[in-house]
């Protein structure tokens, strides 16, 4: 059995995909779990990533399932750590990105790590420490307007130092430009200036690919998926990927297919509204559920009834912004989410019985959500899972 070489924690359902995905693509056999296993479980693969839900929990809480996670993967051999979050680092003022990055250094006993969220493949890209979404600032982005946590400034130095007692600093682009031994010299500088956080610039898969090298011995890296492009070849350098050229292979899923969204961002809004003009969708009306009206059966059915046509269908929850504001005033932030959630949930389930084997689910909360209601407690992304992602800067 191969012992594992790099730990990951995401701090969602489809982050964890997403970065699962990037691995794999490098070369690295990748197994996600849905949660922290138990204990004595041990896992055939060169990176695990846990899957967490700690985006919007209290700060304690979030620090203290990623510490019991970095104890899990500690215990599975892993040397190196990633602390994966999104690529717009959408957090509140208290946490949770900077709380856990500090409880994960004071854990490994570092000095220091980066932060860098960037994903120029999905138009996520950072200058002078500010993080752009496609070619407007985050805060224009149609994030600042996000129901849970909106995102009002760019500034990524300015967004972490406010939520960490750690010292932030900024690894700016001209030190990227010049490769991976100027980088490293940066940060010998940031150092030695007391600083343990420090926000990285990145403009192009090239900047992440010279960042992974440059930080090759650091022992916790922090970002967004896209970091990872640059981590797998540290370890094919070192020889230590025996299995790098059968990392992708991937079977082909059979079965019906059901699309399920419950995210409310602005991609998925729009997204929802190309299907609905030429495609059969049902949507779930988070206060018809709190009236205790049959909306999962009606959905169920609904599906059923096309599926039957082979037609895949959409079920959906997503809402523009004012929207989701109304239904949080009137049942709570808490209830709303909880509602939708357990809807989308129960509808995968009975569909999944129903003979559906191909889920597209739109939302980090609602995907972990689905994924943990229907039981599935690991995915191993070198033979049982796909990932893909829409290429759109906005997404």
């Amino acid at each position: 059995m191969t012992q594992a070489l790099l730990g990951c924690i995401a701090d969602d359902f489809t982050g964890a995909t997403d970065l699962a995905n990037m691995l794999m693509r490098g070369g690295m056999r990748t197994v996600q779990t849905i949660g922290i296993p138990e204990s004595g479980v041990q896992l055939d693969a060169d990176a695990i990533v846990v899957a967490l839900k700690l985006r919007t929990i209290p700060a304690d809480d979030a620090v203290r399932q990623s510490l019991d996670a970095l104890e899990y993967l500690r215990a599975q051999g892993c040397k190196q750590f990633f602390f994966k979050y999104c690529s717009t680092f959408d957090l509140t003022d208290k946490g949770n990105i900077g709380p856990v990055a500090d409880a994960l250094l004071d854990a490994l006993k570092d000095d220091f790590t980066i932060a860098c969220p960037a994903f120029p493949e999905n138009g996520r890209t950072i200058y002078r420490g500010n993080l752009f979404v496609g070619d407007v600032l985050l805060r224009e982005s149609g994030m600042e307007n996000h129901p849970l946590t909106p995102m009002t400034d760019p500034n990524l130095v300015r967004v972490l130092q406010r939520q960490t007692k750690s010292k932030v600093g900024l690894i700016r682009y001209d030190k990227i430009a010049k490769g991976a031994d100027a980088i490293r010299a940066r940060i010998d500088e940031l150092k030695k200036d007391g600083v343990r956080l420090a926000i990285a610039d990145a403009v192009s898969d090239a900047d992440l690919y010279v960042l992974g090298e440059a930080c090759r011995d650091l022992s916790l890296i922090t970002g967004g998926s896209g970091i990872a492009l640059g981590l797998p070849q540290n370890f094919r350098v070192a020889n230590a990927l025996a299995h790098a050229e059968h990392a992708a292979d991937l079977p082909v899923l059979e079965g019906k297919s059901v699309v399920l969204a419950g995210s409310a961002s602005k991609a998925t809004n729009a997204q929802v509204a190309l299907w609905r003009e030429s495609k059969p969708s049902f949507r779930v009306k988070p206060m018809a559920l709190s009236r205790g009206e049959p909306v999962v059966d009606k959905a169920v059915q609904f599906a059923r009834d096309h599926l039957a046509k082979d037609e895949t269908v959409l079920i959906y929850a997503t809402s523009s912004p004012d929207e989701v504001k109304a239904v949080q005033k009137e049942l709570g932030v808490e209830k709303a989410g909880h509602l939708v959630e357990d809807a989308l949930t129960s509808i995968a389930r009975q569909l999944c019985d129903a003979g559906v084997r191909k889920f597209v689910v739109a939302g980090g909360e609602t995907s972990g959500a689905v994924v943990q209601g229907a039981g599935c407690a690991q995915l191993a992304h070198r033979t049982a899972i796909r990932v893909c992602r829409r290429r759109n800067p906005s997404a």
